[in-house]
């Protein structure tokens, strides 16, 4: 009780001399002159842009009211290579081929460029020749272009619930291009008696935002600019005119060197407040901001809310994070040290990196925003940001790495992905198995043998297959269909081959994309059966007419001979039997011996013979078969796959290039 009885005595006392000093020159009635006299000159600004343009240089953020002579003076200002000062580029909204918003230099920078004085470069955040990117700015704008065809590419397949937060960062990092890059948003946050308020008046050097006892002090934003131009980034931020500052005379506009020049501090509710609507605030404009200077103080610096909703969920935001212990005044000798210490623990803890030694990250100091000891530090900290004019980039970057990072299980699961050639040949052999491929060449083979037998084989053997034959039905080679339980296993063969190819193809893929994968395979799969069947018919049966090797009339003729040699041997040995030749068995005798042995033997080398023609023969049929099958199967299942698989490739380089 006695300690807080001192600090309020001494702010007190503080205050009362500081009002006292500066009595004579700023009042409250003076501070409200003050006030009106802001809303006044943000309203001329925004009623009157071509006056004040010539003698401010202020931001344009009303592009309907630019005068000719406006006009002419900023093309005449680019092609010099010069820009008014505190110049933002505004662009009307719009949209590209891919829906996403389209990044420019503004209306003058558009009439300019068609009226050929320079070229904008046909890219989405164009720039002109006396604005050319850094390669960091180079390197944004490729991410960006990179997450808005990944999303783009992923409506179709991915849920928009996943999609928002990628969507969510286009537009504000649009949002935030088209506004003035000269100058640094940063958010003083903090919870309930952090001392914010206090510190955020320390910073500008008058007592803008009102400090005490009662809770919460701090009830709407009040933002404080350091240069000209910044009534467009307020304006996103969604702060009226009334709660808009300048600081302590000296430090404005009109010092071109003066420290903090381009900052734009906003003193914010605190993020504990038991007001819903305060809470609310403050996490809206944390989502806008550049930068956040984090308030701290002894007693609350660990506390579970501010890490796990805040600090640990932006700990990819460290480059733009500043962690400030305040009323280390409180602290006796080194505990101060001691709390700092144990803080910079916390936020290691909590993944923020700290910057130490030159190290990018979190800048983490210790201060007393009441006595104003460290605050000269924080002073030259935020003049040295601000003078790098990369903390909106900066943002932007850890705002594209965290949806990155939170869209990974959508796009990458680091396994190996994709449909190996043992796996298309797997299925090609089940189709080809579903069809009956091998059996349809096994018969095709057989009707060449029996084809080659008929031609080749001795007459007697030929009669007498036909005196067999004569009252059986004809065996004309037909294709007969399958019965119906042979067909409901066909159609389950290609069912599943259907399935396991299906399975194969989203093996390693993310859910949404592997889930994709297995529909196109199904969507396929309707009619392939039929098709398959059809294929069996036509590509599967053997011609009318089944070809002859050359060497079959020889055989033929050879096989006839044999026949005449039968013939004339049997007449010969006739005639000496009846008396009509003279008696000579040895002769006619071996030449019904070569007849009866030839013929034979001839038939026996033509079916040895056959054996090679008949297996190509099946083989090709079977080959024919397979392939028409194979081709069946490509069209309605491995290629719509194979599309799909293809999106994916698509959209994984484009999440590589997001990445960064």
């Amino acid at each position: 009780m006695t300690a807080v009885t001192d600090h309020t005595e001494h702010a007190e006392h503080i205050d009362r001399a500081d009002y006292a000093d500066r009595a004579e020159h700023i009042d409250r009635a003076d501070y409200a002159d003050r006030a009106e006299h802001i809303d006044r000159a943000d309203c001329a600004d925004r009623a009157d842009y071509a006056d004040r343009a010539r003698a401010d240089r202020v931001e344009y953020t009303d592009q309907a009211e630019y005068t000719d002579q406006a006009e002419h003076t900023d093309q005449a200002e680019r092609v010099a290579g010069t820009e008014p000062e505190g110049r933002v580029d505004r662009t009307p909204e719009g949209a590209d081929s891919s829906g996403g918003a389209v990044w420019d230099d503004g209306l003058i920078a558009r009439r300019a460029a068609d009226s050929g004085v320079f070229d904008v470069e046909a890219v989405p955040g164009a720039y002109s020749h006396a604005d050319e990117p850094h390669g960091a700015d180079v390197e944004l704008v490729e991410r960006l272009d990179a997450l808005r065809e990944l999303v783009g590419l992923s409506r179709a397949r991915v849920d928009g619930a996943a999609l928002a937060e990628a969507g969510h960062v286009l537009d504000q990092a649009a949002a935030r291009r088209r506004l003035s890059d000269r100058h640094t948003v940063v958010a003083i946050a903090g919870a309930t008696g952090s001392g914010k308020s206090t510190l955020f008046n320390a910073l500008a050097g008058v007592p803008l935002s009102e400090t005490g006892l009662r809770r919460p002090t701090t009830s709407a934003p009040i933002a404080c600019s350091w240069t000209d131009g910044a009534a467009g980034l307020l304006d996103r931020l969604g702060i009226p005119g009334r709660l808009r500052r300048r600081p302590l005379q000296g430090q404005g506009p009109q010092d071109v060197d003066a420290p903090l020049k381009g900052l734009v501090l906003v003193d914010l509710p605190d993020h504990d407040s038991a007001a819903v609507e305060h809470r609310d605030q403050v996490d809206r404009i944390l989502a806008l901001v550049d930068a956040v200077i984090w308030v701290v103080d002894p007693e609350k610096y660990a506390d579970a809310m501010l890490h796990e909703r805040y600090l640990r969920p932006l700990a990819g935001h460290a480059e733009v994070t500043f962690v400030v212990l305040n009323q280390v005044d409180r602290l006796p000798g080194e505990a101060a040290d001691l709390v700092l210490d144990d803080l910079r623990r916390l936020l290691d803890e909590d993944g923020i990196a700290l910057g130490e030694h030159g190290e990018p990250g979190a800048t983490v100091l210790s201060l007393s925003a009441l006595t104003g000891d460290g605050v000269d530090e924080l002073r030259d900290s935020l003049d040295q940001f601000t003078r790098e004019q990369g903390a909106a980039a900066r943002r932007i970057a850890a705002d594209i790495d965290a949806a990155a990072l939170r869209l990974r299980p959508v796009y990458a699961t680091g396994r190996k992905s994709g449909l190996s050639e043992d796996a298309r040949e797997e299925f090609t052999d089940r189709l080809a198995d579903a069809v009956g491929a091998e059996a349809a060449g096994q018969a095709a083979e057989r009707a060449w043998r029996r084809n080659a037998n008929k031609a080749c084989g001795t007459p007697w053997l030929r009669l007498w297959h036909w005196y067999e034959g004569r009252g059986a039905p004809s065996t004309t080679l037909t294709v007969r269909p399958a019965p119906s339980d042979d067909e409901a296993t066909a159609r389950q063969r290609v069912e599943h081959a259907v399935r396991i190819v299906g399975e194969r193809a989203s093996a390693g893929l993310p859910g949404p994309w592997g889930q994709a994968v297995r529909e196109a395979a199904t969507r396929g799969a309707e009619g392939l059966p039929e098709a398959l069947d059809d294929l069996a018919v036509s590509a599967g049966a053997p011609p009318g007419r089944l070809p002859r090797p050359g060497w079959w009339p020889v055989a033929v003729l050879a096989q006839i001979s044999m026949t005449i040699l039968q013939v004339v041997g049997g007449l010969w040995l006739l005639g000496q039997i009846i008396g009509v030749l003279d008696p000579n068995l040895g002769v006619p005798v071996l030449l019904m011996l070569c007849g009866i042995v030839g013929g034979p033997c001839v038939e026996w080398s033509c079916r040895m013979a056959a054996k090679g023609p008949a297996r190509r023969y099946g083989l090709d049929a079977e080959r024919r078969l397979r392939e028409a099958a194979a081709g069946c199967g490509r069209a309605r299942v491995l290629d719509p796959v194979a599309a799909e698989l293809l999106r994916y490739r698509e959209v994984r380089e484009q999440y590589v290039k997001v990445t960064g």
